[in-house]
């Protein structure tokens, strides 16, 4: 397994060890005790599957009370993958990461608590899996706007249709998110 830090270092990009052979391929997509050994110590609660057709854009969501970190991998197609620091006082306090994971190049995407999340499918049709560290809780959603320039995210749209939820449609700028509706960043301390 390859663990490389992305330019927000909390945010990992991960390729696991595939074996192939003329059967097809085998490949672990989550062990507890190697992800831990390499930094990634978190007891996943829900697992989550979503199919979305291509110029399907979900997101940027996160939840507040109950603050999900994700390892996500996509097992049909391929997506964009995005991650926005919204940890108020982090040194990367809106920044962005972005990153394609498909099933050909079976990267996985680690997003810790603390981060807005959403993606664009570029393939015909797109399965993505996820681990999540805490359950989904309705009424504890939030959301900031997909092209907010105050972020600057470079979704590779290539004259595509974009659809996107009503909800998603509505979600607010980041700079006018209430502060207390931004989860608050914690300095590790080695």
């Amino acid at each position: 397994m390859k663990i490389i830090d992305t330019t927000i270092s909390d945010v990992k990009l991960i390729t696991p060890e595939r074996y192939d052979d003329e059967r097809g391929f085998f490949m672990q997509t989550w062990h507890s005790d190697q992800y831990r050994d390499a930094g990634i110590s978190i007891d996943f609660v829900q697992d989550n599957w979503s199919r979305s057709f291509k110029g399907a854009l979900r997101g940027l969501h996160y939840q507040l009370k109950s603050p999900q970190s994700k390892l996500i991998w996509v097992t049909r197609g391929e997506v964009f993958d995005v991650a926005v620091d919204i940890r108020r006082g982090s040194p990367s306090f809106g920044k962005w990461v972005g990153q394609i994971i498909s099933e050909s190049n079976c990267n996985q995407i680690f997003i810790p608590e603390g981060f807005a999340h959403g993606f664009l499918v570029l393939s015909d049709v797109a399965d993505m899996v996820y681990k999540c560290g805490s359950f989904y809780m309705p009424g504890d959603e939030y959301g900031i706007c997909w092209n907010d320039q105050g972020i600057g995210i470079e979704w590779p749209l290539e004259d595509m249709d974009i659809l996107l939820s009503e909800k998603d449609g509505q979600l607010p700028l980041l700079a006018d998110v209430k502060t207390s509706h931004l989860s608050e960043w914690k300095e590790k301390v080695n």
